[in-house]
Parts: C-alpha cells; sequence; structure tokens
C-alpha cells in the first residue's frame, strides 16, 4: 500500500518527506502500534539513529514491564542483593 502526503501537508508541517516518516515511526512507536523494528524501517534509519530520534523527542526506547520488574527483582534476590 502506498500512502500519499500531500505537498501542502508537508508544507504545513514545515517537514520534509523523510522528517515526516521518522515523526510518524515515533509517533506510532511511541502509543505501541509499532516494535522498535518496525519504525526504524519506517523511518528509513537504522536502530542507533532512531534511538537517537525517540532521545530527541523524549520517547522513552524501552518500557519495562511489571513482569519485567518482577523478573530483575526475583534475580537480584536470587544474588542476594
Amino acid at each position: 500500500m502506498t500512502l500519499t502526503i500531500p505537498d501542502e501537508v508537508l508544507n504545513d508541517a514545515r517537514l520534509s518527506e523523510s522528517q515526516m516518516l521518522i515523526e510518524i515511526a515515533c509517533r506510532l512507536f511511541d502509543v505501541g502500534h509499532l516494535s522498535m523494528s518496525a519504525a526504524s524501517r519506517l523511518a528509513k534509519l537504522d536502530r542507533p539513529e532512531f534511538e537517537r530520534e525517540l532521545f530527541i523527542r523524549k520517547i522513552p526506547a524501552y518500557r519495562p514491564t511489571v513482569a519485567d520488574l518482577e523478573s530483575d527483582l526475583k534475580a537480584l534476590d536470587r544474588l542476594g542483593i
């Protein structure tokens, strides 16, 4: 599927086509609709470049879940920390 964004929209947003792709990818990642891998492909950036774009926008690249925290706490407990 091809998505066409009219030039007037890009002009109104003061963004180039590549900048618009990055903005869309960052937003879709932020709301959980795209994985890091999929979002970086959409933005046409490698992972470190995409993570930098997220950092610029203050969007966390990693969002630990409660299960992640519980797992970490169990690991620390096993280590006696």
